[in-house]
């Protein structure tokens, strides 16, 4: 809703209008009362309302199978029939996203972080004893390189104290587990690099099942903290959307 409300005053002199690609999701509202269409949906109701500009801007995090398959293929299939339009980017969407992302995550890690940076000088290797794990969803698209290359533009900006981990992607938790063994991390702030901190977040993240990657790190040893804030609440990253949004309407 957040984002939403950025896109919205962003976009001024537009109607605005709100759909959801997943079917799961909007079949949860439905049973709630709450009817969200599909974007499909929303275009066969602006073309017989006589729209002539339509442009569609995603709130996803990454160029992937939902951007492929669902916002680029149904837009498409409508775009003859509106003079003017376009479709803007996800969060992620070139370097430039990645590297402004990347600082935006980091400025969320531990007060105490940098001052747990501890150098053995005996063993020549760095030990961070409080550390940001990030836990992304990630995907079979191509597009989940994203979460590497996040970890990778991370150190390169001279945050070693981060983390990125997927769960249906890689990396994998377990590979998550062993980087923060190999920095000596013993606490850990937990958060989802996710744009909602929905089910996955609460409890595959933060859960106190014992599949939840909570309690897996707390059974590896680590002490957890979890912090269940998804990135569209941070107003850095409803920045971010409304730059690719204001790109595509100029």
């Amino acid at each position: 809703d957040a984002v939403e409300r950025a896109l919205a005053q962003a976009a001024e002199g537009y109607d605005v209008f709100r759909a959801y690609t997943s079917s799961i999701v909007r079949k949860v509202l439905k049973s709630r009362g709450e009817i969200v269409p599909s974007l499909e949906e929303v275009l066969e109701k602006l073309a017989n309302e006589s729209y002539d500009t339509v442009f569609v801007q995603p709130t996803h995090l990454l160029c992937g199978n939902e951007y492929d398959e669902k916002i680029r293929a149904s837009y498409m299939r409508y775009a003859g029939r509106f003079l003017r339009g376009g479709i803007g980017k996800p969060l992620i969407a070139n370097n430039d996203d990645l590297l402004k992302l990347a600082e935006i995550l980091a400025a969320l890690k531990p007060d105490d972080a940098d001052a747990l940076l501890l150098f053995d000088v005996s063993a020549g290797e760095n030990h961070i004893q409080s550390l940001l794990l990030y836990m992304g969803h990630g995907t079979t698209h191509f597009a989940n390189m994203v979460y590497p290359a996040m970890q990778t533009a991370l150190r390169l900006q001279g945050h070693p104290n981060v983390v990125v981990g997927t769960v249906e992607g890689w990396p994998t938790l377990e590979n998550a587990i062993d980087e923060l063994r190999a920095l000596g991390a013993k606490h850990i702030e937990l958060r989802p690099m996710m744009l909602v901190a929905g089910d996955h977040a609460q409890n595959d993240m933060a859960g106190d099942d014992a599949d939840s990657w909570k309690s897996h790190l707390t059974a590896a040893g680590f002490d957890v903290h979890c912090t269940v804030e998804g990135l569209g609440e941070l107003e850095d990253v409803q920045r971010l959307y409304v730059e690719h949004l204001k790109a595509e309407l100029k």
